[in-house]
């Protein structure tokens, strides 16, 4: 609303009027996400769960954790979604909570699902060396020796 005062004569101004004109709307809308937020209507949400369940089998090298993902984990672009993934995968079990198992994790979640999107599990082993990011990546998640067969 527009309201004009003054110490002017009392008859109004025919110009200045406070009222919408016939067939003017007045009706504002809120935008329906908030600024400067990365989702669109057309974004769908990934919530998770984002790991089905994991299952241990033994390898020609060793020991190794499948971990399952679900459409979530595989499709989700969130950023604190790995550290909550990784939670629900030491939930399922505790005995996968090691530096060398999460480091490997924290590379089949940020590379090896993009890359190899529909493979079955994610694989990790206790017995892989830790090492560092760029040598995690050049051995495709698998430092120490080539990727297990899994029977």
């Amino acid at each position: 609303m527009i309201v004009v005062a003054g110490c002017v004569g009392s008859d109004p101004d025919p110009a200045v009027t406070t009222e919408p004109a016939v067939g003017e709307s007045t009706t504002t809308t809120a935008p329906t996400t908030p600024v400067g937020s990365a989702i669109t209507p057309s974004t769908p949400a990934y919530l998770p769960p984002f790991i089905d369940h994991v299952a241990w089998t033994q390898t020609e090298q060793g020991p190794s954790l499948q971990v399952f993902p679900t459409e979530s984990g595989r499709n989700t672009q969130g950023t604190g979604d790995l550290n909550a993934s990784w939670a629900e995968v030491v939930g399922l079990d505790p005995t996968a909570d090691t530096p060398g198992m999460r480091d490997q994790y924290a590379c089949h979640w940020r590379f090896a699902r993009i890359v190899d999107p529909d493979k079955t599990s994610w694989n990790l082993e206790p017995w892989r060396p830790v090492v560092t990011e760029s040598e995690m990546i050049s051995t495709r998640c698998n430092p120490g020796g080539a990727e297990e067969s899994i029977p």
